[in-house]
């Protein structure tokens, strides 16, 4: 354990002793401090990572009931809901896509139908990265596109000198870093913290409406694609400006493409699979459009409210072990075996339980309604000032620690301050989501800002200076959309009465 974490291990220990013995936030409620205890413990250690993340995530099964918090039985059924079992479906079918190869074909595809110029291959890399950690995790697509990127790189060095083409292969790296980064944004299997918001929004709020995969989509995509041509922009027109001359020839990705094969019954099965997965998912709701309200399929059902995401995601999924491969027909395997659960990151799935947990206990213990009422100040700040200020702080603080961590550590948080100055919840609940995802400055920020840092093309201050830009571009962007998509899609301009 380096000093650090070590650092971080015994503040989290102190911090805890000290609310739970000395300090009485709440003289009618002691229930407050003890909570209060459990999650300054938490946060300490998520944030310096003192001990693996999901190890700490297991602490609210331990110290909830023996503080006296709320019950093992309760606290146990937060790690395990729906949107878990999102997860749990939208990764088997990306791990399905990834077994038969079939996201190299979409990536080349792509790359391919933007051209050989130097700027359409950024053009093209930014779109399928994006396009492809929409649906798959962000750090096997950034894995994944960083062999076919470090390939174009060495035949341009090869024609035109690595001096000449310097700027070019760190734009092409931080367009794959930031690519995943910003795809993952738009769909809510996209990203861990979309996920953690969506159900402790429910656990905040049980009375609210789900927010549907659908409704996210649309008010998420226009933050990616605004984003991504910022990126585009600041990336080849301000920072790593390169001689637009140079072209690699159409026929060497086109080569890179044929490389891979006819197209196989399995891929071509995956990609079946997985387009009506996403139709499901996008049409199960009604889509508000602003304009018009399309109703969602879930309404034929004798009770609509049964039908969820989670239920698609683990629906689908089922149909990949059910669907027999053609490849080595004598090993009458099917398109996925029992070994691809040796590849589902546990880790994280006990990561949102924790979190999960942790909201539950805020609400139980009554620690949501105290911190609500030390907000109560900041109702004559306005409301725009506070989405920035929070977006802008957690912006930044996922430039040191996990998004998901933050995200899991500050939604419950917000979901008081929102209730306290009659502000609509999912303002400043969605602010903090997509901020916790807009981490472009440091290499240990996400993991595809690692894998590409680690190609040895990029330094730290590559990242820094077009980073911090596009930090607080992001903030931009996102206030934007919440005021208008957001607005015509949640009606935010209302505090709700499911909130009060």
């Amino acid at each position: 354990m380096n000093t650090f974490r070590k650092a971080g291990f015994i503040t989290g220990i102190i911090l805890f002793l000290l609310f739970l013995f000395f300090i009485e936030l709440d003289p009618q409620n002691s229930a407050v401090s003890r909570m209060a205890a459990v999650a300054v413990l938490m946060a300490s250690w998520w944030i310096c990572e003192a001990v693996p993340l999901a190890a700490t995530s297991l602490i609210p099964l331990i110290l909830f009931p023996l503080l006296n918090i709320t019950d093992s039985e309760k606290i146990a059924g937060a790690y395990i809901n729906s949107t878990i079992f999102l997860f749990l479906g939208g990764f088997l079918l990306a791990l399905g896509m990834e077994k038969w190869g079939l996201h190299k074909r979409i990536a080349l595809k792509i790359i391919t139908f933007f051209g050989g110029s130097t700027t359409a291959i950024i053009t093209g890399f930014l779109t399928a990265t994006a396009f492809l950690s929409m649906w798959i995790s962000n750090t096997a697509t950034a894995v994944m596109m960083l062999p076919i990127g470090l390939s174009i790189m060495r035949k341009l060095e090869n024609e035109f000198g690595s001096d000449t083409t310097d700027n070019f292969s760190k734009c092409l790296m931080l367009s794959i870093a930031y690519g995943c980064s910003i795809g993952g944004i738009a769909t809510l299997i996209g990203t861990p913290p979309n996920l953690a918001f969506v159900r402790i929004f429910k656990i905040s709020f049980p009375e609210a409406p789900m927010i549907s995969f659908g409704n996210w989509m649309i008010f998420a995509l226009p933050i990616s694609i605004l984003m991504l041509i910022i990126v585009w922009f600041l990336l080849t027109k301000v920072y790593f400006r390169f001689d637009s001359g140079m072209k690699l020839e159409r026929e060497f990705i086109r080569s890179e493409y044929r490389s891979l094969g006819k197209i196989s019954f399995e891929e071509k099965t995956v990609a079946v699979v997985f387009f009506i997965t996403a139709v499901l998912w996008i049409t199960r709701g009604d889509l508000n459009l602003g304009f018009i309200n399309l109703p969602g399929w879930q309404n034929l059902l004798p009770d609509p409210k049964y039908a969820n995401d989670g239920m698609i995601a683990v629906g689908m999924a089922f149909l990949l072990f059910a669907i027999p491969a053609r490849t080595n027909r004598s090993e009458k395997k099917m398109i996925l075996d029992s070994l691809v659960f040796n590849r589902i990151p546990w880790g994280i799935i006990i990561l949102f339980g924790g979190g999960f947990a942790l909201a539950e206990g805020f609400g139980a213990s009554g620690l949501s309604e105290y911190i609500g009422q030390r907000f109560n100040g900041m109702a004559d700040f306005s409301p725009l000032l506070i989405i920035i200020i929070v977006s802008v702080t957690i912006n930044f603080l996922t430039e040191l620690t996990s998004n998901t961590a933050v995200a899991q550590m500050i939604l419950p948080i917000m979901a008081s301050l929102s209730v306290a100055i009659n502000l609509h919840p999912l303002l400043l609940m969605i602010a903090a989501t997509v901020s916790s995802s807009m981490a472009f400055m440091l290499p240990v920020a996400t993991p595809p800002n690692t894998i590409v840092f680690a190609s040895e093309k990029l330094s730290v201050i590559d990242m820094v200076k077009s980073g911090f830009i596009l930090n607080l571009s992001g903030v931009i962007v996102l206030v934007i959309i919440l005021y208008t998509a957001g607005n015509l899609l949640f009606d935010l301009s209302v505090f709700p009465g499911w909130a009060k």
